[in-house]
Parts: C-alpha cells; structure tokens; sequence
C-alpha cells in the first residue's frame, strides 16, 4: 500500500515539473540520516535522530534532482536561517512531513527563489482557520477547501520563498492566495507564482 501511494504522489508531483524545474518526493526511512555530508550534519548534531533523518532524506531527493540538471554530488549545508545553501546558478527547497521527503529544484536564471511544503491530506484543525486564512479568503473560497491544508500549505511555500530574498519573516495574513490567477500576494505588492497538488499527499510549491 505505501509503494501504491508513493508511486502516486511522484506521478501526481508531474503536475507541478517542467523542464527547467523538477520536484520528486521520498518516504523517509531508517538510516536516511547517513545521507548528510558532513558540512550538513554539523549543525544537526545536537538533534533528535528523526530530524536528522528528515534532513537527510529531503537532501537525497534534492541531490538526485541536482545531478539531473548536471551538478552532481551537491553539498547542501544550512544557512543561518536555516533554510539550505545551494549550487551557484541553482535555486530550490526542502520540505517534510512525519512521512515524506520532497525537493524541488531550477535553475536560478528563471527564478530568484523556490519553496515547497508538503503536508498529509488531512484537515486543519478549526482553530487555526482565523489565523491562517484571511476574510477575503474565507468569503471566496469553499468551506472544504477552507478547511483543507491546501491553503496552509502553499502559504508555507510562499514563506520559503520569499524569504532569502527579501530577509523578512510573514505572517499567514500578509499572504492573499488567487488560485483562480495562480499567484499568491505579498502584502497587496509582490507576487509569487503558485501551484499545488492536493492527493493522495498535499503538495505546494511557489516561485518568485
């Protein structure tokens, strides 16, 4: 059943590929924490082995896609903020949930910055609707996809995008989603190109 849906969601992340941007996934597994170079594992050391072993699955994926657009053997360290260091000439992002791994890379002559998220289809819990969602959002969208993680989740993506760019953090309200016009709004100013799958997995991804 695992392979089943696994082999679903890397045909469905097909969605959300062209040409010069490719996205693949991973189940996380024991022993995926052995995948960490050394410069990427330094500042994981004082970390539970599950966070290791996400990390270390997330850049599997990643270098699998860098080796596709010719730069094998990359090394992924984490920046300050925590988000990776990439190849020069390349952009691209990590995520992760208890289950998943994915990354999605490009060249960065078509794209100033990447982020993608990956979250379990399942539903956001009523609570954080308000904080997520803004009231525009909530009169234009579906109760059901109001209450999915779709919008959650490609917000997570715009964050990832956004900010090693401009160095700036956001809040969920800072982010109006059009996914008629495919483009997220920072703040009623800068605009982030969207796109997202929603099964068996949901997965969002932006570029700025």
């Amino acid at each position: 059943m695992q392979q089943e849906t696994d082999t679903k969601l890397l045909a469905a992340l097909g969605a959300l590929a062209r040409p010069d941007l490719l996205v693949g996934c991973r189940r996380i597994a024991v022993g995926d924490e052995n995948a960490l170079l050394p410069d990427e594992a330094s500042p994981l050391m004082s970390s539970v082995v599950k966070v290791r072993r996400q990390s270390g699955a997330a850049r599997i994926v990643a270098r699998m896609l860098l080796k596709s657009l010719g730069a094998p053997g990359a090394i992924l360290p984490r920046t300050t903020s925590g988000a990776p260091a990439w190849p020069t000439g390349f952009v691209g992002s990590l995520a992760h949930d208890d289950e998943m791994a994915v990354a999605a890379v490009m060249r960065s002559g078509s794209a100033r910055s990447l982020g993608v998220d990956v979250e379990p289809a399942m539903m956001l819990p009523s609570e954080l609707l308000p904080l997520v969602t803004t009231v525009a959002e909530r009169a234009r969208y579906s109760r059901p996809l109001i209450e999915s993680r779709i919008l959650f989740s490609i917000k997570e993506a715009v964050f990832k995008a956004f900010h090693p760019v401009y160095g700036v953090f956001l809040d969920f309200g800072d982010i109006e989603i059009d996914l008629e016009a495919g483009l997220a709004r920072v703040r009623a100013k800068e605009t982030v190109r969207i796109s997202f799958i929603s099964a068996p997995r949901i997965v969002a991804l932006a570029v700025l």
